[in-house]
């Protein structure tokens, strides 16, 4: 399984209104783990960025200047994420962006290519009436984003996966510390995933105490409703005596 957790930045909040694409973010995961094959790139937006946006981001014109327009990354970037499922927070905003440079430079439409996961949506099931916006999600599912002073593509998509991950589950340690993987010579070849690189997947196991705690809790149960929902699925441990 091959899912891409991607984020952008952009010159204000509205690509009708003739705004761009500034920087791409991607990390990838295989197998609900990173590969350390991420995508990350500047781009030259050529127009002014909206009031507000630039102080969110912390880019500059002056800073992309010398970087790669959209078109000039368009292929890499469709290889990288071609038959990946993307997971976006927000997605209709940045797949409203992407869709916009992709028919700029006249490919075709990235929803073609892809599955698309929204965060957002997903949070909004999960928590209804309460605010999901990323550092909200980071307070409540204990993911540290304590580094993150201003928006960026790659900081935010790292985040976000770490979100994901306890969005879905909040058992996996995915760890983005480790090495990057080694990459072929191509500028943008995504390289085949080594297994090697994965950690060990944890196994816990209760100890006799919390086993013990675990029947004192059943025997609660029983005395108050007379039978305990896991006796009709295994029969009863007894304690450790010493």
């Amino acid at each position: 399984m091959r899912q891409i957790i991607l984020d952008t930045e952009t010159t204000g909040l509205d690509w009708k209104k003739g705004n761009r694409v500034v920087e791409i973010g991607c990390v990838e995961l295989l197998e609900r783990r990173p590969s350390g094959n991420n995508f990350h790139r500047y781009l030259k937006p050529d127009c002014e960025f909206e009031s507000g946006a630039q102080e969110v981001t912390g880019l500059t014109l002056e800073f992309l200047a010398d970087k790669p327009r959209f078109e000039e990354v368009v292929d890499e970037f469709l290889a990288y994420v071609d038959g990946a499922e993307l997971i976006i927070h927000n997605a209709s905003f940045d797949m409203g962006f992407l869709e916009n440079e992709l028919a700029l430079a006249g490919k075709t439409r990235l929803a073609e290519r892809v599955t698309v996961t929204d965060t957002l949506l997903m949070a909004r099931e999960r928590y209804p009436g309460q605010r999901n916006s990323l550092d909200a999600l980071c307070r409540r599912l204990g993911v540290d984003n304590s580094h993150r002073q201003l928006h960026g593509a790659l900081l935010d998509a790292q985040i976000l996966a770490d979100v994901y991950i306890a969005l879905t589950s909040g058992q996996e340690e995915i760890g983005f510390g480790q090495p990057e993987a080694e990459r072929s010579g191509a500028v943008g070849a995504v390289q085949a995933f080594d297994p090697a690189v994965l950690l060990p997947r944890p196994r816990v196991l209760a100890t006799g105490s919390e086993l013990e705690a675990h029947e004192a809790r059943l025997a609660r149960l029983r005395k108050k409703a007379g039978h305990a929902w896991w006796d009709g699925e295994r029969a009863p441990v007894a304690p450790e005596t010493a």
